[in-house]
């Protein structure tokens, strides 16, 4: 996924009510972007962090710029929970993720489920069982390698992982996909001390035959591809 426009530089000044974010962009022009990223932003929020923005000259938006990418710890974490999706998509066309080739068909937001959800994409194939793909966005600060989901308690997170249960009990397949933004990830595991019931939760859909993967996305002010694999880990 390669940005239409060069990214613009900046210092974070602060981020406030979620989804606004106060950037230095140098030479006494202070912008406010809109911050595409419903978490705790754990790690990747830190006041006078390196940031860069896209700019969208749209007369329906309030705030041109939205903010893409941080510098946190030494490397690039793309925060723009938006574009994961895509990025996800991008590489099981690319073959990346050999759990997810060698289906014919891709619809994305498809409604399922008892509890009224959305499945980020449905593969399907003749002959074969639909999978139901969910992808979740791992941004927060990693420690020794280990990069942790969710960086904020996520009801709606253990919601999916019920949805996609219930669908394997069914006979489809359900598979959840971890995109981490950042380089320093060597493994994924459930941030248990921050959502002890979405730790639980995983561990109960794993157990009953969701699948999970976790691939790591390269990062830069360019684009950002998806480049690797890195082990789920649920002790």
């Amino acid at each position: 996924m390669k940005f239409a426009a060069p990214l613009i530089e900046g210092r974070l000044l602060r981020r406030y009510w979620r989804f606004l974010a106060d950037v230095d962009l140098g030479g006494g022009t202070v912008v406010t972007a809109h911050c595409p990223n419903t978490g705790s932003m754990l790690g990747c929020a830190r006041v006078g962090s390196r940031v860069w923005l896209s700019r969208h000259d749209s007369g329906t938006r309030k705030y041109p710029h939205t903010w893409e990418l941080v510098e946190a710890d030494g490397v690039l974490v793309g925060i723009n929970t938006g574009r994961t999706n895509r990025l996800v998509e991008e590489a099981v066309a690319a073959g990346v993720i050999p759990e997810l080739a060698g289906y014919r068909r891709l619809r994305r937001e498809v409604r399922y489920g008892a509890e009224g959800s959305r499945i980020d994409l449905l593969l399907e194939d003749d002959g074969r069982a639909p999978c139901y793909v969910e992808i979740k966005n791992v941004t927060a600060a990693v420690h020794d390698g280990i990069a942790l989901f969710p960086d904020a308690v996520s009801a709606r997170g253990a919601k999916h992982l019920r949805e996609m249960m219930a669908m394997v009990a069914q006979g489809h397949r359900a598979v959840l996909v971890f995109c981490v933004q950042r380089a320093d990830a060597l493994e994924v595991r459930p941030a248990d001390a921050i959502d002890p019931e979405y730790g639980r939760a995983l561990r109960r859909a794993l157990a009953a035959g969701v699948e999970a993967v976790a691939c790591r996305a390269e990062v830069t002010p360019e684009g950002i591809r998806v480049s690797g694999r890195v082990p789920v880990v649920c002790p």
